[in-house]
């Protein structure tokens, strides 16, 4: 199992966060698009490494066109010598359309035009073969040698992307070269819901499982006193809180029967008591949603629920010393899958 940290991607302290936590042990560095741009935090978290990989986690797809996002991705992963993989998210279209100012047709059926246009400039980029695109939503046809990228050598970076709601996931399965779950997410949500979706999704490319990645970064309370569990339980129950106010990840909150806990949080979230939201999480959901525990009981916790079914965890408790955080990564490196 490989281990993800999350750096900001603020360019004054990429680089020291970079050389930090590859020197701790982690396997990747992810960076999403909040305030900052992504693709050029990594390009400094690529300089300052040697081995970790680079992931965005997630870019947003349609704030770019096809064309943009594979030569930026082309670019970071020459760079690193292979080390980049490409995460991508679709955001909401009130970002995309009023934020972004760029347009938005169809979440999934866009989703799927896009990566299958990257898959084709890719083509065009690594094999030679004909820059000939044309879909619903992007067309690509004109390429001149000059444009085209000459520095082939590291090819072409790996594709992942982010899902919730069933549409996506099953793109994730049928285009993409690893699925991104969600934080909003129980372990019987994704062994009842994602994990037939992404079967039927592999099978009906003829994919195997085993060159497929589960991609996910579970909610986390601990903490190294008693005092420092219940902060970060208090933090996580806040987190579950925001999540669940959204009406794009109400389906994870009905599959357990608790759709009306949904929208009492919106009703909230809407109404500005942001700080009333944290008490309707009550232990029950918190525990679904949440590793709790202290840092040497996470490990097991983590392997217990997620061990057989993900590839990749990010794992980055606040407050932990680096003495327990490198335990809690030696634990679930070591362990076997499954």
């Amino acid at each position: 199992m490989k281990i993800d940290a999350t750096i900001s991607a603020n360019l004054s302290t990429v680089g020291r966060a970079a050389r930090h936590y590859e020197a701790l042990g982690y396997d990747g560095l992810r960076v999403a698009e909040l305030n900052h741009d992504p693709f050029l935090a990594l390009t400094l978290a690529a300089e300052y490494t040697d081995r970790v990989e680079l992931i965005t986690s997630v870019a947003v797809a349609f704030a770019r066109n096809p064309m943009s996002t594979a030569q930026l991705a082309h670019d970071l992963n020459a760079f690193s010598n292979g080390r980049f993989i490409l995460g991508l998210g679709t955001q909401v279209k009130a970002h995309i359309t009023r934020r972004f100012g760029m347009p938005w047709h169809n979440g999934p059926a866009q989703m799927r035009e896009f990566i299958e246009a990257l898959d084709h400039i890719f083509d065009h980029f690594y094999d030679g073969d004909p820059l000939n695109f044309f879909g619903e939503y992007y067309q690509h046809s004109l390429m001149p040698k000059t444009f085209k990228p000459a520095d082939s050598e590291a090819g072409r970076p790996q594709i992942f992307l982010s899902a919730t709601g069933p549409l996506m996931t099953t793109v994730a399965a049928e285009t993409a070269d690893g699925f991104i779950m969600h934080p909003f997410s129980t372990e019987s949500y994704i062994r009842k819901v994602n994990l037939p979706l992404i079967t039927r999704g592999l099978e009906a490319v003829e994919l195997e499982r085993s060159d497929y990645t589960i991609d996910f970064s579970p909610l986390i309370a601990t903490g190294e006193s008693d005092e420092a569990i219940e902060l970060a339980i208090e933090r996580v129950r806040g987190r579950i809180a925001f999540y669940g106010s959204t009406p794009g990840y109400k389906m994870v909150l009905d599959h357990h029967g608790w759709g009306d806990l949904q929208e009492a949080l919106n009703r909230l979230m809407k109404a500005r008591r942001t700080d009333e939201m944290a008490a309707l999480v009550d232990d029950e959901v918190l525990a679904e949603f949440a590793v709790i525990g202290a840092p040497d009981e996470i490990g097991a916790q983590l392997l217990a629920r997620y061990g057989d079914i993900v590839d990749r965890l990010s794992i980055q408790p606040e407050g932990l010393s680096e003495t327990a955080l490198g335990d809690l990564l030696g634990d679930l490196k070591a362990a076997p899958k499954g």
